[in-house]
């Protein structure tokens, strides 16, 4: 008899899991989302999609990060650095919180900022390189303060516009 009722309550869970509609709009992207796609993306016109991940290596090295893993047959790199997370405000205010409250009140303390680029190759020709950052900040009790997704246009403008340099001067052997 418990066989049964437990089977009965594991169909009804079941059918009524069934019933839940998955909304029209769950697979449109937002604009959001597509300007930040655009953000992260730049068409690079060349035939040649292992310049361009040997281009964008260079380019993350000069900016410091350590080559973590590179797949060339799906073009793929990530990178990633340590850096200090520190911020003057944070550290002031954490300071008047540990005199009021007698105990220490942690502050960020250090980040891993994490880097993927993809290439893909376009319809147009050439290929499209996609970049992402995104950051791991611990406070200074170890802890994992947040995860983010760095956002900031300009470090987008500043990755591309050392990108397209590099890939000229490769492309054009200087």
């Amino acid at each position: 008899m418990k066989n049964l009722a437990t089977i009965t309550v594991i169909c009804l869970l079941i059918t009524m899991m069934g019933c839940q509609t998955i909304p029209k709009d769950a697979f449109v992207l937002k604009e959001s989302m597509l300007a930040e796609r655009n953000k992260q993306s730049r068409l690079f016109e060349t035939e040649d999609e292992v310049a361009l991940l040997s281009a964008g290596i260079g380019v993350l090295q000069d900016m410091g990060f350590a080559i973590d893993a590179t797949e060339k047959k799906v073009g793929l790199i990530s990178a990633s650095k340590m850096a200090d997370a520190t911020e003057a405000g944070q550290v002031v205010l954490s300071v008047f919180l540990s005199l009021l409250s007698g105990g220490d009140v942690p502050f960020d303390d250090e980040q891993k900022i994490r880097v993927s680029l993809i290439t893909i190759p376009s319809q147009k020709g050439g290929y499209i390189a996609r970049i992402t950052f995104q950051r791991i900040i611990w406070d200074t009790a170890g802890r994992i303060n947040r995860v983010e997704t760095i956002k900031d246009d300009q470090v987008y403008i500043d990755f591309f516009d050392k990108l397209a340099k590099s890939v000229f001067l490769e492309a054009h052997k200087i």
